[in-house]
């Protein structure tokens, strides 16, 4: 064994060392930008989406991660970031104020940043008791008309509001809204998901009952967008069954999941699927950066410019 200064080079030495180059690289290669990125509005014939999970609330909790106190902190940040989308609809995962009990009518995030935006309505939300309301799709009223909503669990029975995902797990579902673009007179599907992080097997049965519901509507040439946290990385298993029903994935380069430190270690997870008769305009852009010197989530947001045609 190598000597240090007559001493051997112990395990703990090498934990230290170790430690110390991990350190290193995070903070050079896992950093956010040095200065905020400023988007261009989309064009007047594009449409501009995006999807953000934006962290649920525990409201039993004052203080601490993720905390009321916590939401006090970031709600400044998240309008920010939200501004600064620039877009015209965008679908939220865990934009829920959890109060220990599915159906609660508190929702501080989704108030925040409609009292904040007045340019903006919410779709696939309701009476909660009918209608989950924890991933709601907002939209640009000046831009696009709301026709209707939906939602599904992912569950053995997907019709039963807040029914335990398929291997027991909290409530998984998918909210639904269909908009009309005033722009260009057209219709689409605005499909908004998110998978279970732990169970892979989860995850493809969740992927195969979207299939189910969501691919009869592509298969009739109904123009659907499909976003959200799946929890898999571009080319996993789960989103190629989706794939297979028609959907075409942009390719989201990076991280999108930062462990809400801004590391940027994993591949993205929070992704926009296209079905023909939705054309991207140019590549999906991931805001790796803090807002008024804060993360608003442990999510970045991804959004990306379309065409309906």
């Amino acid at each position: 064994m190598k000597r240090i200064r007559g001493q051997p080079m112990t395990k703990r030495f090498l934990v230290i060392c170790l430690l110390a180059c991990a350190a290193a690289v995070a903070v050079v290669a896992c950093s956010p930008r040095s200065a905020p990125v400023v988007l261009a509005s989309a064009n007047a014939d594009a449409l501009r989406i995006g999807t953000y999970n934006v962290h649920y609330i525990i409201l039993k909790k004052e203080t601490g991660a993720w905390s009321v106190g916590d939401w006090h902190r970031r709600k400044g940040p998240l309008d920010a970031a939200f501004k600064a989308l620039q877009a015209d609809v965008v679908a939220f995962q865990e934009m829920e104020s959890f109060g220990g009990s599915s159906g609660t009518d508190t929702n501080l995030t989704l108030d925040w940043l409609l009292a904040q935006n007045p340019e903006f309505a919410a779709a696939a939300v309701g009476d909660t008791a009918l209608f989950p309301s924890t991933q709601p799709i907002l939209y640009r009223t000046s831009r696009l008309t709301l026709l209707s909503q939906d939602w599904f669990f992912f569950s053995d029975t997907p019709d039963v509001i807040y029914a335990r995902t398929f291997n027991g797990s909290y409530p998984a579902f998918a909210s639904i809204a269909v908009f009309k673009d005033r722009e260009t007179d057209e219709t689409f599907h605005v499909v908004n998901v998110h998978f279970e992080y732990k169970s892979r097997s989860n995850r493809l049965k969740s992927a195969a009952l979207v299939v189910d519901r969501v691919g009869p509507l592509i298969a009739a040439g109904e123009k659907v967008i499909f976003l959200g946290d799946l929890n898999a990385r571009h080319g996993a298993a789960t989103q190629e069954i989706l794939a297979h029903m028609g959907l075409e994935f942009l390719d989201v380069e990076g991280t999108t999941y930062h462990l809400n430190r801004g590391l940027n270690l994993f591949g993205a997870i929070d992704h926009i699927g296209l079905s023909k008769g939705v054309t991207p305009v140019g590549e999906p852009m991931v805001l790796r950066q803090k807002f008024e010197d804060e993360w608003p989530s442990d999510h970045y947001p991804v959004i990306a410019d379309v065409q309906l045609r």
